[in-house]
């Protein structure tokens, strides 16, 4: 049996407590552990030089973990070390699915998905119009730009739309029920012909492009299979798509197809049209689009035809992108699509508290700071300083708590931070996501992340000082962030000492992140009653 993997966990004094607690359950057959406190406050505020200067790496480790918002460069550490430097979770308690307790490694960077993106009025836009659509949904996560005609709506510019694609270096479709326009843009360079059937097949021997065959009804599969069987004895490439229909309207008749066909004909290439779904059901399509493509990995139905028409439907391409990632994975893995990521979930976290409301209490207690944090637990919104500890649901009854503790009366700036902060906890609480102070709400597919520098610090928000002198404020405030410092200490297991309890006391000079910004601790007031201190 091999030895155990000895990792080196760095962190700061806010969070070692909490870090050995959970470092305890790690299996010990699988993983040694130590702690290296670089003995600054916050985590967070560690950088490469403090990293580099204060913390010792003791014998055997073989990986060090650095705290997910570290902004420290892993690269630079690792060299510096000479063992392989990563950054883990923003959240202690994902530490043990970090490390793959869950029974797997996740790895989203395959799929065997290819999805064709419908722009379905094409007819009536400009090339140049079309290229920049392309282009976007391009970049969205689509692999084929699908043309789409309309009914009794002249489309003259086709074939100059499939050149400027091609030129782009864009795979493309045609999609159109006119046999004229499949054939002028198989000619122009079309990749894909969407829709053949067994009356129209004679333009897929005609053409370079790849048909997608259909049945002349949707109720009509054996009209497929024979478009199919002609398409195998010439040995042509093709695509089947015996066709998804909405809801009401034999939507659970035609999944019986796909297994049909799929039966039928077990090593075909097939398509599905999500679109009869997604667009003509008014509920988030995220699930939907989940199921859909949880179906097309069962049945190694490898193609998708999506549209996006309806405003509900607006990250259709990002979804059905991060469905297809999620399901190949855990295919490959032969589990369920479970403890993938948070792609899929848009509205509710399957983890959204990171601390029990004895946890956070704990922390409340050990404030001696005027500075608000807030939280979320089971029991609703939580927010703290070393004068308040209100608990509740609703972001604006913490109004009188605020009149009563601080003095946010006059200053605007901070005043819509707090009212900012607060509504955005109770958006978390309501829903069940996760909520972490001075961050966005995670919505996974459903709207893009921020896009952060993870080796640099945020930009200073509005919240300490405002207004236009508001630079050379933040620049008179801010200080190195190992102003009393602790000395830096690395232990393992059963080294703990009842010194290093969660506290939050300020050391002289000390501070903390606020919107990715240090701030300077105040010094308590005579009257601790009478005041209170910007987050």
């Amino acid at each position: 049996m091999s030895a155990p993997e000895h990792l080196v966990f760095i962190t700061g004094r806010m969070a070692k407590a909490r870090l050995e607690k959970v470092a305890a359950t790690l299996p010990p057959e699988r993983f040694a552990w130590s702690i290296a406190d670089a003995g600054v406050k916050v985590a967070a505020l560690m950088t490469e030089e403090i990293i580099r200067r204060r913390v010792t790496i003791p014998d055997g480790a073989t990986r060090i973990v650095l705290p997910g918002r570290c902004r420290a460069n892993p690269e630079a550490l690792a060299a510096h070390f000479g063992l392989p430097v990563e950054r883990g979770p923003d959240e202690i308690v994902d530490l043990p699915a970090y490390l793959g307790l869950a029974g797997r490694t996740v790895d989203l960077s395959r799929h065997d998905l290819r999805i064709f993106s419908e722009i379905v009025d094409a007819s009536k836009m400009t090339p140049d119009q079309i290229l920049a659509k392309g282009l976007d949904l391009a970049r969205r996560g689509a692999d084929v730009i699908d043309l789409g005609g309309l009914p009794d709506t002249d489309f003259p510019h086709l074939e100059d739309c499939v050149r400027l694609l091609k030129g782009a270096g864009l795979k493309v479709s045609v999609d159109s029920f006119s046999l004229d326009e499949l054939t002028r843009g198989a000619r122009a360079g079309a990749d894909y012909l969407l829709s053949l059937n067994e009356q129209t097949l004679d333009l897929a021997f005609e053409t370079d492009a790849v048909p997608v065959l259909v049945p002349v009804r949707p109720d009509d599969l054996p009209s497929l299979d024979r478009a199919i069987e002609q398409m195998e004895k010439a040995g042509r490439p093709y695509m089947a798509d015996p066709i998804l229909e909405p809801i009401h309207f034999g939507f659970v008749d035609s999944i019986t197809r796909y297994h049909e066909t799929r039966k039928r004909w077990p090593g075909i290439e097939m398509m599905m049209g999500t679109g009869n779904l997604t667009e003509l059901t008014e509920a988030d399509s995220l699930g939907v689009t989940a199921l859909l493509v949880g179906m097309c990995s069962e049945l190694a139905i490898r193609n998708v035809l999506i549209v996006q028409v309806s405003n509900h439907t607006r990250r259709t391409v990002e979804e059905h992108d991060a469905a297809r990632r999620v399901m190949f994975a855990a295919k490959a893995d032969s589990a369920l699509p479970k403890g993938y990521g948070r792609s899929l979930l848009a509205l509710h976290d399957k983890r959204p508290y990171v601390q029990t409301p004895d946890e956070v209490a704990a922390q409340a207690a050990e404030v001696k700071d005027p500075n608000y944090r807030i939280a979320v637990a089971q029991d609703g919104i939580h927010l703290f300083n070393r004068d308040l500890h209100a608990i509740g649901t609703d972001a604006m009854a913490f109004f009188s708590d605020l009149q009563r503790t601080g003095n946010v009366a006059s200053d605007g700036a901070h005043a819509f931070y707090l009212g900012g902060e607060l509504t955005k906890a109770e958006t978390a609480w309501r829903l069940g996501k996760r909520y972490v102070q001075d961050e966005a709400l995670v919505w996974g597919a459903a709207a893009d992340a921020e896009a952060e520098d993870t080796t640099a610090f945020k930009k200073a928000g509005h919240t300490k000082h405002s207004g236009p002198a508001a630079a050379a404020i933040a620049a008179r405030d801010a200080i190195p962030p190992e102003a009393g410092a602790a000395a830096p200490e690395t232990t393992g297991p059963g080294e703990t000492r009842a010194a290093d309890a969660i506290s939050e006391t300020p050391a002289e000079g000390g501070g903390r992140i606020v919107c990715g910004k240090f701030v300077l601790d105040e010094p308590a007031p005579a009257d601790r009653s009478a005041s209170a201190g910007k987050a």
